[in-house]
C-alpha cells in the first residue's frame, strides 16, 4: 500500500543493467519530487545529463517501465472474488511546444500530444483504488497538408476516399480496439500468476463510459475468462425479434425502484445528490452486419433517469448494459454503484496532469513517453493515498510512506510547522501535494 515502497524499476528489463539501475534511481527521485522541473529533480548537471540520456535511450520505453507495476497490481488482487477495472482515455496536450516534434500527434482542438488509455483496478464495495492493471500510450499521425490548388470537388473526393479507408481498416488497427485490447492484456496478466490459495480466480468487471459502447466489446467479453462488463450505452441498438430498439423497449418496462445517488463534481456540474427512477430487464441486442456470425448479445439493461432535477441542471440519464445478472433491486443498485466509481479513473488522469504536471515537460515525444512511465505510476499511487486519506485520515503515515520518504518530507517542511506535525495519512497527503494549510483553532495540519 505504501507509495513506491518497493522500487520495481529495478525489475525492468532493458537489456542493460546500467539502464535498470538508472531507472531505479530516477524512480526514487521522482517519488518525492514529481511535478518539479527536471533541473530541480536532478541534483547536479551531470545527473541531469544522464537523466536526459535515459529518457531518450531507444532501449527504454513506457511499456518496459510500467509492466512491473501492472504485474504487481495483479499479484496484490489475485484471488479477490471481484475487482473492477475502470477504463478511460485522456489526451496529454503539448501544444505549447512551438516546434513540431516527432512522436507527438494531433489530438483535436489544435492540440498536439499523446493519447493515454488507462485501466484502473478498484475494490468493488467502496471504490478504493488498488493500482493500474494496464495502460496504452500512443500518438496519431499528422495528416498530409491540403493541396494549395485543391478545388471543392477534389476536396470532397479526397475526404470520401479517406472515410472509406477508415471504414475498411482492420479493427485491431483502429483506436477503438483499445477497449477490447484491455480484456486480453489483463487476462494475460492473471494467467501468468500462480493460482491463489483456495483456487479462487478473480473476476474482473470492466467499467466503461459511452465511448466503450462498441459491439466488439460484447462479442469479446463472452470469450474472455473470468470477466464481465458494465458499459454506458451510446447507441440506440436494435433488439432481437419484435422488441424494437433499446431505449423505447426498456423505457416501456415499469419503474422498479427509486434510488438516491451521490454525483461527483465534473466540468459540467457541481457535486449533488440525484434521485433516480430505475428500470432493469434482460435484452438481446442484434449484432451489426460485420459481426453477424456472432449471434445476439444477451445482456441486462439498467436504465436510471433523474427525477426532480434542480433548475438549470441537466438531468442524469444512464442506460447501462452489463453481462452481470440483474434480477433484483440489490443487483441493479450494485451496477449503478459500480458505474459511479468509473470517475476514479478521471481523478487519476487529473492527478497525472495537475499533481504530477505531466503536460509541463518539454521533452521530445519518445522521451516524454518514457517520462510518463514514471509519472503514471506515481499518479496512481497518489490516488490510492488520496482515497485512504478520505476514508481513514488519522491512520499512521507509515501506512503509506517509507521511512526514507518520511525523512525527506520532514526535512522539506517549513521549520515553524515541524513542531505541529502529527505523522498521519492526512499529513502525508498534504505534504506530498505541497499544500500547507492551518485549520483555524487547531494545531493539526490538513489537506485542502
Amino acid at each position: 500500500m505504501k507509495i513506491l515502497e518497493k522500487n520495481l524499476y529495478g525489475e525492468c528489463n532493458f537489456g542493460d543493467k546500467r539502464l535498470t539501475q538508472r531507472a531505479a534511481s530516477i524512480g526514487e527521485l521522482l517519488s518525492v519530487k514529481y511535478g518539479q522541473p527536471l533541473s530541480k529533480i536532478f541534483k547536479t548537471a551531470s545527473d541531469l545529463k544522464r537523466g536526459y540520456e535515459f529518457f531518450s535511450n531507444p532501449k527504454t520505453s513506457f511499456e518496459k517501465l510500467t509492466q512491473p507495476y501492472f504485474k504487481q497490481t495483479a499479484q496484490e488482487i489475485n484471488g479477490t472474488p471481484v475487482v473492477l477495472a475502470v477504463g478511460d482515455t485522456t489526451f496529454l496536450d503539448y501544444k505549447k511546444i512551438l516546434d513540431k516534434r516527432e512522436e507527438y500527434g494531433p489530438i483535436g482542438n489544435g492540440g498536439n500530444g499523446l493519447i493515454l488509455h488507462s485501466c484502473l483496478a478498484l475494490e468493488p464495495d467502496f471504490g478504493q483504488p488498488l493500482g493500474l492493471l494496464w495502460e496504452k500510450l500512443w500518438h496519431r499521425e499528422h495528416k498530409a497538408p491540403q493541396p494549395s490548388n485543391e478545388t471543392q470537388e477534389l476536396k470532397e473526393d479526397r475526404l470520401k476516399k479517406e472515410r472509406k479507408a477508415k471504414r475498411n481498416k482492420e479493427f485491431k488497427e483502429k483506436e477503438s480496439y483499445r477497449w477490447v485490447e484491455a480484456f486480453s492484456k489483463i487476462e494475460k496478466q492473471f494467467s501468468e500468476l500462480e493460482i491463489p490459495v483456495g483456487g479462487l480466480s478473480s473476476k474482473i468487471i470492466h467499467v466503461f463510459d459511452r465511448e466503450g459502447d462498441i459491439a466488439e466489446v460484447f462479442a469479446q467479453i463472452s470469450q474472455t475468462k473470468n470477466a464481465g462488463v458494465v458499459v454506458r450505452a451510446a447507441h440506440n441498438r436494435c433488439l432481437e425479434g419484435e422488441n424494437g430498439h433499446l431505449w423505447s423497449y426498456v423505457n416501456s418496462t415499469p419503474v422498479q425502484f427509486v434510488k438516491d445517488v451521490e454525483l461527483v463534481e465534473t466540468k459540467k456540474r457541481h457535486a449533488r445528490t440525484a434521485t433516480l427512477e430505475v428500470r432493469y430487464c434482460p435484452v438481446s441486442i442484434s449484432p451489426p452486419a460485420r459481426l453477424k456470425n456472432q449471434g445476439s448479445f444477451h445482456v441486462y439493461a439498467v436504465y436510471a433517469r433523474e427525477i426532480n432535477c434542480p433548475e438549470n441542471g441537466e438531468p442524469v440519464e444512464w442506460m447501462l448494459l452489463t453481462t452481470e445478472l440483474v434480477d433484483s433491486e440489490q443487483s441493479a443498485t450494485q451496477i449503478l454503484r459500480w458505474y459511479t466509481y468509473r470517475w476514479r479513473v478521471e481523478e487519476y488522469h487529473k492527478i497525472l496532469k495537475s499533481g504530477c504536471q505531466a503536460e509541463s515537460y518539454r521533452l521530445a515525444g519518445e522521451s516524454m513517453s518514457t517520462m510518463l512511465g514514471f509519472l503514471t505510476v506515481i499518479a496512481a499511487q497518489l490516488l490510492r493515498m488520496t482515497y485512504l486519506y478520505r476514508n481513514c485520515p488519522h491512520l499512521d503515515a507509515s501506512v503509506v510512506l517509507t521511512k526514507e520518504q518520511m525523512d525527506v518530507l520532514i526535512a522539506s517542511s517549513p521549520p515553524k510547522l515541524k513542531k505541529d506535525i502529527e505523522f498521519t495519512v492526512d499529513w502525508a497527503i498534504l505534504t506530498f501535494h505541497g499544500m500547507w494549510k492551518r485549520r483555524s483553532g487547531s494545531r493539526r495540519i490538513y489537506a485542502n
